[in-house]
C-alpha cells in the first residue's frame, strides 16, 4: 500500500526522503483517481526500498495541493531530493509512471 501523505509528515516522508518520492494527489470523489488507486498500490509493493510511493488527499492536504499548484486531479509529482523532479496530470498507465521512476535513478 503507498504511505498516507498528510500536511503533518509531508516534510519527513517527501522532502527529506533519501528515496526518490512519487505523491499522488487525488481525491474520494475523482473517478480517474480511483481507476489508478490499484495501479499506485501496486507500484508501491513492487518499488518497495527504492522508490517511496505515497498518496495525499487534496480535500485532507489543501495547503500542499496549493503549494504544488495542483488543479487536476490526479496529479502525479516526483520528487528527488527534496525537489520536483517531473509531474504527470491525469491517469496514467502503470508503465508510464515506473518509466518516470526509473528516470530519477
Amino acid at each position: 500500500m503507498a504511505l498516507q501523505i498528510t500536511e503533518g509528515n509531508f516534510e519527513k516522508e517527501v522532502l527529506h526522503s533519501s528515496l526518490p518520492v512519487l505523491v499522488d494527489f487525488w481525491a474520494t470523489w475523482c473517478g480517474p483517481c480511483k481507476m489508478i488507486a490499484p495501479i499506485i498500490d501496486q507500484i508501491a509493493q513492487e518499488t518497495e526500498g527504492v522508490f517511496k510511493v505515497g498518496k495525499a488527499d487534496v480535500d485532507a492536504c489543501p495547503g500542499l495541493a496549493s503549494t504544488y499548484n495542483v488543479r487536476s486531479i490526479p496529479t502525479l509529482i516526483f520528487f528527488k531530493g527534496g525537489q520536483v523532479a517531473d509531474t504527470i496530470v491525469g491517469a496514467t498507465s502503470k508503465d508510464t509512471i515506473l518509466g518516470r521512476l526509473k528516470a530519477l535513478l
